[in-house]
């Protein structure tokens, strides 16, 4: 069903992305096709938010990695809870996209799909979901007191953290390339019908686990680093985490300088409160050359508010000489910086003392920046 499924909706997913083209299925090949197939067997569509990654192929595989290692792979958590952990993070990051998607696949495996697709998450009746939804609404929380303890035990860690990083990732990346909802403008009364019989097939193409590890041949080994440490109970969540890191690093340091790279990570360590017009991020890139300050902006709007990412923020990176791949790399770099510092903050968020010599979520972020100066 998976790839019979894909070719008949690609060239509808194709028209989802926005700013750079992605790579047509019947014009892949090499990793691209590789993770096509792939995506298309395990996922039964060939999803818009990993498509858009294709014009930058390395960028293309970390991300299905991440994805199919946390949400698609079978494990000790069932797709059920993943999927509700998917759309309440979406929620929070006001990806409306993401949460149609994972919203109805939730709502499909959980057989109610009328409550779900008309309340969201905020209409779980399981009180075990109910509980996972609010961790996973808040798990991008800076204030400590808003932050909730994990409703799960420290096993479950690795997939629902890994489920939860990925997302923060996706999320951001989604807010900048794709249109705001899966399904085509219609009347109310057609929408709640499509979204019903989207509930009904993109369930169905759940229920089949997915044997761990499948996607981890697409890139390279890469060594454990130390805010990842979450992962490490999984080792499939662990390595694809890991190769993914060291893919998409190296993308950033080849788009983005040093100095911009280390400027957006100490931005993304120690962000700013919400002020309205984004004044905060134009006195960052203030301070940098002109002929930066597009990448730079791109990236900690990406990183932390992508939300307010306009056509002209992309304009200006393009006529700075940013290609589709360049653009990728700009903002997948910054989408993981923020996701990661999340996915180790909430590995000290209640599931016991990290490991030795593990740092916590600001560590991380220096680890990171020391990576900046070594890439």
């Amino acid at each position: 069903m998976g790839r019979r499924l894909a070719r008949v909706t690609s060239r509808t997913m194709l028209t989802h992305v926005r700013h750079v083209t992605p790579v047509a299925p019947d014009a892949a090949d090499g990793p691209v096709a590789r993770v096509y197939g792939q995506m298309a067997d395990d996922f039964g569509v060939l999803a818009p938010p990993v498509l858009l990654h294709s014009p930058a192929p390395d960028v293309l595989r970390a991300c299905w990695l991440m994805l199919r290692e946390t949400l698609l792979a079978e494990g000790l958590v069932g797709r059920d809870a993943k999927e509700v952990v998917a759309a309440a993070v979406s929620e929070s990051n006001r990806c409306p996209y993401c949460v149609e998607v994972h919203g109805a696949t939730a709502a499909g495996l959980l057989g109610d799909a009328g409550g779900w697709l008309t309340a969201g998450v905020g209409g779980i009746g399981d009180p075990r979901l109910r509980a996972l939804a609010d961790w996973a609404r808040h798990s991008g929380d800076d204030d400590l007191a808003r932050r909730r303890p994990p409703p799960f035990p420290a096993e479950h860690g690795p997939e629902l953290i890994g489920v939860a990083v990925a997302f923060h990732y996706l999320n951001r990346m989604v807010s900048v390339f794709l249109q705001d909802s899966p399904l085509p403008p219609t009347p109310a009364g057609v929408r709640a019908g499509l979204r019903r019989t989207a509930a009904r097939i993109m369930g169905a193409l759940a229920r089949t686990g997915r044997p761990p590890g499948r996607s981890l041949e697409l890139l390279p080994p890469a060594p454990p680093e130390a805010d990842l440490a979450w992962a490490l109970g999984q080792p499939h969540v662990a390595a694809a985490f890991a190769r993914a890191g060291q893919a998409v690093r190296r993308a950033g340091a080849a788009a983005l300088p040093e100095h911009v790279r280390r400027r957006v990570l100490a931005c993304v360590a120690d962000p700013p409160p919400p002020e309205p017009g984004g004044r905060w991020f134009d006195a960052v890139v203030a301070e940098l050359s002109p002929p930066e300050r597009p990448a730079a902006r791109l990236a900690l709007l990406t990183a932390l508010a992508p939300y307010r990412v306009t056509d002209a923020d992309v304009a200006a990176c393009r006529d700075g000489g940013a290609d589709d791949a360049a653009l990728l790399a700009i903002t997948a770099w910054a989408s993981l910086a923020a996701a990661r510092r999340i996915g180790a903050r909430l590995y000290g968020g209640g599931l016991g003392p990290p490991p030795a010599g593990v740092p916590g979520a600001d560590a991380a972020v220096g680890e990171e920046a020391s990576r900046a100066g070594e890439a």
